[in-house]
């Protein structure tokens, strides 16, 4: 792939490795990048930790998305949130060749998020409540409900957030594979994903930041 390679006066193995990688298309780059990340393979020098894996890990996913990017750091900081966490991968990973299982993971993802800070906060729900419902009753527990404020603007920005969040359930009811389709059917496009994707995580993140930076409060 990146032709015959002179030893003498050879550069460090890193510079190699970034010529070659660099001579790659973008895409490419990040495929290759994630497959060192998922290595169980011996390393010389030690493999390196954990954490920073994961953080590689999810820049590279979340290339198109920044608002998977920008709630990151604070999902890391949670335990026992497996569930959020394989939602969360699926849908960076299905934006590009898979546009409507990234929106089924976007509402699964939002969905987890909701149930975790439920069941951290003490809040009941039900298993068959809609996203809206679920919303609500987690936007809530954590006082940052549309009704729990009176300031104008503040009220506002969380009634968007609120009605986002319908739109996310309604556009994976209409583009997602969550139902069948027809034959003159559409499905959505890797923009479409993006769309969703991008929303739905800034809603996560907004909740999961509030959930971090505001602990439930010890009985």
């Amino acid at each position: 792939m990146l032709g015959p390679y002179r030893w003498n006066g050879s550069p460090s193995r890193w510079q190699i490795f970034q010529t070659g990688l660099h001579s790659l298309p973008l895409p490419q780059q990040r495929a290759v990048l994630l497959e060192l990340c998922s290595y169980d393979g011996e390393f010389k020098n030690g493999r390196p930790p954990e954490g920073e894996l994961t953080r590689l890990r999810g820049m590279l996913l979340s290339a198109g998305t920044p608002g998977a990017h920008a709630a990151q750091e604070s999902l890391q900081k949670l335990e026992d949130w497996e569930a959020v966490n394989r939602s969360w991968q699926a849908a960076l990973t299905k934006v590009q060749d898979d546009p409507d299982g990234a929106i089924t993971a976007t509402r699964t993802t939002i969905e987890s998020v909701c149930k975790h800070i439920c069941d951290e906060r003490g809040v009941k729900y039900e298993d068959g409540w809609d996203l809206a419902r679920l919303y609500k009753a987690t936007s809530s527990a954590m006082q940052v409900a549309p009704d729990q404020h009176s300031e104008q603007i503040i009220k506002q920005i969380l009634s968007g957030a609120a009605t986002l969040v319908g739109g996310l359930a309604a556009m994976r009811n209409a583009l997602s594979d969550a139902h069948g389709r027809g034959k003159r059917s559409v499905g959505p496009a890797p923009r479409h994903a993006k769309l969703a994707v991008n929303a739905g995580f800034a809603i996560a993140g907004f909740l999961i930041d509030t959930h971090v930076e505001k602990p439930p409060v010890s009985s």
